[in-house]
């Protein structure tokens, strides 16, 4: 099934006439399918148990094992990886990690507790070897904090504010170095208002593709969440006018120069960087409109990776309470966040609906006849069937089942999917009901005599930690285009090894 129409548009939005109060509540009835695509999973290392490190109450529950977010590799041949506790861990030829960086003692005033808080993620940029430069995002509590946020939401005041979010450069003295030494520099902080920190700045990529001399070398792309306002926590959220906006950093995918407007003699972004010339918005002859948005309309645009084959950039989007979204993503597009949850209105914009609801496009918005001015996404799945959707990649890794396939997976329960690239494409017609279907894999475990047995990721990480409300996956690519599959929950770094039991060796 190369396509799947939603249901038949959806029953033709419920038969035209009756569309606008239909509230949908399985908006996606067809299930996800396997096909028999059967993938090896394989341990590569467990990191340091790392519970309480920053106390008891700076920790989500139950505490996982170690709470592993990203692992990145460098040109050189060394990999790293970040617990959201406060730890940047090198791992050497044999996996076995050392820490490279302790950005929590850095930050004393870091705050930890929560699904995405703490030490987020940190990126390499493309000359780390000469220059020495990286980059990171924490989370710092407000209260008592002597620092003043670049950039409050539209509408409130350092008053209302509850917690920081920050990125940081970071400068080694030495790049060759295996533990780090040097300075570091802050080029944005932003504050959030709600009683919950979601969603807050959640990536730093630069684009892999870009070279040298090329416009967008060196450009550090960061994924922006809706910093909490569609997550509930207090009477600050639940605010659907923060959605549609452009003078706003948050629901967004930016686009910045890293460098200091003293060094890059650029404009100077809302913190210490540099907004690119070449971004739409930077020259759209609106004063208002922030120039560092590079797309905007998302929920939690919190992964971003691009197909190696021809740039497409996809981004993988959390969606509220019905829809998760595999978008590609185009500068200046708009992808409609809060007005719309993957293919259907949200009922923030719906006569006495609600956030946590979903209903029918009209059927000439749906089979794009009439446009609205809003980007769909390519692929999506309800929450029938996951809560979250994970990173997603197109694998160029050793495994002949997967050529031409992006894999992605659902973050909370720990399925991993695999859609045709081509089909993702294809999806990308402008036509909202147009999307890609796809299949799940199945994983196997083999043992010592090579027997193989099916398991799923909640099953292994239930295994290790007694039994989990969450996975929580997140996928990685390495250098030679495998999956890195890591869990918040019980700190191990797993890979693919073969499919359907021919023998293919493991990333590392």
């Amino acid at each position: 099934m190369r396509f799947q129409r939603v249901a038949v548009l959806v029953l033709m939005a419920l038969a035209a006439g009756r569309v606008a109060h239909a509230q949908l509540n399985n908006p996606i009835p067809t299930p996800i399918p396997k096909r028999g695509l059967r993938v090896e999973i394989k341990d590569v290392v467990r990191m340091p148990d790392t519970r309480g490190l920053r106390g008891a109450s700076e920790d989500s529950m139950p505490a996982g094992w170690a709470r592993l977010n990203f692992v990145r590799e460098l040109p050189d041949g060394r990999r790293f990886v970040n617990d959201l506790r406060g730890l940047l861990y090198m791992l050497d030829a044999q996996n076995r990690p050392t820490v490279y960086a302790d950005t929590g003692t850095a930050f004393p005033l870091g705050y930890y507790r929560g699904l995405v808080a703490g030490f987020i993620t940190f990126e390499f940029h493309p000359e780390f070897a000469t220059n020495g430069l990286f980059y990171t995002i924490h989370t710092e509590r407000a209260t008592g904090n002597p620092a003043s946020p670049h950039f409050i939401p539209p509408g409130f005041a350092a008053a209302d504010v509850t917690y920081h979010t920050v990125i940081t450069e970071w400068q080694a003295a030495s790049p060759s170095a295996n533990v780090f030494k040097g300075s570091r520099r802050e080029l944005l902080r932003v504050g959030h208002v709600v009683a919950n920190p979601f969603h807050p700045l959640d990536e730093l990529k630069f684009n892999p593709l870009a070279r040298p001399g090329a416009p967008d070398y060196g450009l550090l792309y960061v994924g922006s969440g809706d910093w909490g306002f569609s997550n509930g926590g207090g009477p600050k959220a639940d605010n659907p006018g923060q959605g549609q906006r452009t003078d706003t950093l948050l629901g967004a995918v930016l686009r910045i120069d890293p460098r200091s407007p003293n060094v890059s003699g650029g404009t100077r972004g809302i913190g210490n960087y540099t907004i690119p010339a070449i971004n739409k918005f930077a020259a759209d002859g609106d004063a208002k409109t922030f120039g560092e948005i590079y797309a905007y309309g998302f929920r939690n645009p919190h992964r971003l990776s691009w197909d190696p084959s021809d740039g497409t950039l996809f981004v993988s989007d959390i969606g509220n309470s019905n829809i998760e979204e595999i978008n590609i993503v185009r500068e200046g597009n708009n992808h409609g966040w809060m007005q719309r949850e993957g293919i259907f209105q949200s009922g923030y914009y719906v006569s006495g609906g609600n956030g946590n609801q979903v209903y029918p496009l009209p059927p000439n918005v749906l089979d794009g006849t009439m446009k609205d001015g809003f980007t769909y996404p390519v692929a999506m799945y309800d929450h029938g069937e996951g809560l979250s959707v994970s990173a997603g990649f197109v694998y160029s890794g050793r495994i002949p089942a997967l050529k031409g396939k992006f894999i992605f997976g659902d973050i909370a329960r720990g399925r991993v999917f695999a859609a045709d690239v081509a089909a993702l494409k294809a999806a990308d017609d402008g036509v909202p009901s147009t999307v890609a279907g796809f299949e799940e894999i199945q994983l196997f475990v083999r043992d010592a005599t090579g027997t193989t047995t099916d398991v799923s990721l909640q099953q292994l990480v239930d295994k290790l930690m007694g039994s989990r409300p969450r996975v929580d996956l997140q996928l990685s690519q390495a250098a030679n285009g495998e999956l890195y599959l890591t869990s918040r929950q019980d700190g191990m770094i797993r890979t693919f090894g073969s499919e359907q039991g021919a023998a293919v060796s493991s990333a590392r």
